[in-house]
């Protein structure tokens, strides 16, 4: 195994330097002016597996983006482990704030700034490392799945699952889109947070009014809105909504951030306080959090002394491990309902779902994948949940019900993933692409144990 440590490190530069040829390419699918990207981005990839040794490699697309396939056979009687990415990235935002440009990557301090370095075009590195490192020999059947639209939720992936559920099936899936507690420390996430989203829109007039005429007899809109979201939380900024699931954590060995990580994670301002009961890691991975995302009204460019007369806003909800999406948007939407104050009309539509995930993190696969973090970081790996959501793992389960689940990834706390100036710690991908490739010479001498 000290070999394929040293084989990691001797593919690393190559696969570095094809890393960077995909971050120059702005495959962001929610952009449609950027579609031709996407697809140019698949085809790299995909002539980055050929050229890594994968014999079976396919672009494949049911109604989406396009979606990258290579298949490695399993030798007699080894499993075959499904290793995903994601090709597609976030929109960059306001150019001028990025240190560098975007798209360039570059490096600087030991990390590599450019969007996708990390999220998750690095998940992609990754697999390329440990794939190579074994020579294109592995002991155990690999299958590389690199979608391209996981930044747009996936919309599509439920279909490719469907129509290629043969080529996809496996004994392990290791999914590389999540983070680590730090550049020092792995982890392995066994805990996602679900999604429910909708747009709530309130209305209490037919026409915009003078505010001095009608002002203090007639409610605006938005004075309506603002005390409907307010009411969402309660003095302390715990969800008020009743109805929404809350996950016991008794179980569960989960470190803590102390109060000087969060001010530094989140870059909070000074005097501003934490909101919501209980210990950093139950509000980011076992309660319900509920955001207001967005607001539509009257831009001050463009106010007057106007009553207004319609006033909208986008609810993001955070579901719990244990809980049901569509269950606990029913919730909101029966909390907004019934709320509106001065009998203001409220109507209330639904948007995106996402289904939480916890995952039984015992048995041999994954004494496995935490003997590879420990051997490659030279430390234990933590169990730890993820605040947002990831909700195509729980597709994933649903499609493959025999199959165990590895979370793994390549971010840190620094990452800045989705923001300005994201970036990749070079030391991590080093580590994670060695852990991947340990972890795949251990599950080719489980002997048959990948089941139980």
């Amino acid at each position: 195994m000290t070999d394929l440590v040293q084989r990691v490190r001797d593919v690393l530069p190559a696969v570095r330097a094809d890393l960077e040829d995909l971050v120059r390419i702005q495959s962001v699918w929610a952009d449609p002016d950027r579609r031709a990207e996407v697809q140019r981005c698949a085809e790299a990839v995909s002539t980055l597996m050929s050229d890594a040794g994968f014999g079976d490699v396919r672009i494949v697309a049911e109604g989406g983006a396009p979606a990258v396939i290579a298949r490695h056979p399993a030798p007699e009687g080894a499993p075959t482990v499904l290793l995903y990415a994601h090709h597609d990235v976030q929109p960059e935002g306001d150019p001028a704030q990025w240190h560098t440009p975007a798209f360039e990557p570059t490096e600087r301090g030991g990390r590599l700034y450019g969007r996708g370095t990390a999220d998750d075009k690095a998940g992609i590195a990754t697999h390329l490392a440990a794939f190579k490192a074994h020579g294109g020999k592995p002991p155990v059947g690999v299958t590389v799945f690199v979608e391209g639209e996981e930044e747009s939720g996936s919309p599509s992936l439920s279909r490719l699952l469907a129509e290629h559920r043969d080529l996809l099936a496996a004994d392990v899936i290791v999914i590389a889109d999540s983070d680590n507690w730090s550049t020092e420390i792995p982890s392995l996430t066994v805990s996602l947070r679900g999604l429910a989203d909708c747009v709530v829109e309130v209305a209490t007039l037919d026409h915009g009014l003078h505010s001095g005429m009608w002002g203090g007899v007639v409610p605006d809109a938005l004075t309506v809105l603002v005390r409907l979201l307010a009411g969402l939380h309660d003095d302390d900024g715990n969800v008020a909504v009743e109805g929404l699931h809350e996950t016991d954590t008794a179980d569960r060995d989960f470190p803590d951030y102390t109060p000087e990580r969060v001010r530094s994670d989140t870059g909070v301002l000074d005097g501003v306080t934490e909101i919501g009961s209980g210990s950093v890691a139950q509000r980011l991975w076992a309660k319900p959090a509920i955001t207001v995302v967005g607001i539509d009204t009257t831009p001050i460019a463009k106010a007057s002394n106007t009553l207004i007369p319609r006033a909208r806003a986008k609810v993001s909800m955070r579901v719990a491990p244990g809980g049901d999406a569509a269950a606990h948007l029913a919730a909101l939407t029966r909390h907004l309902e019934s709320r509106a104050p001065w009998g203001a009309q409220v109507t209330v539509t639904p948007g995106d779902l996402g289904e939480p995930y916890a995952i039984d993190a015992t048995g041999p696969v994954y004494d496995a994948v935490r003997d590879a973090f420990r051997q490659a970081w030279g430390r234990d790996a933590v169990d730890t949940g993820v605040g947002g959501s990831i909700p195509f793992i729980a597709e994933f389960a649903a499609a493959f019900p025999e199959a165990k689940i590895l979370v793994t990834g390549v971010e840190d706390p620094d990452t800045q993933a989705h923001s300005i100036n994201e970036s990749l710690h070079l030391g991590v991908l080093e580590r994670a692409a060695t852990a991947e490739a340990l972890l795949l010479g251990r599950l080719g001498d489980l002997d048959g144990q990948v089941a139980s």
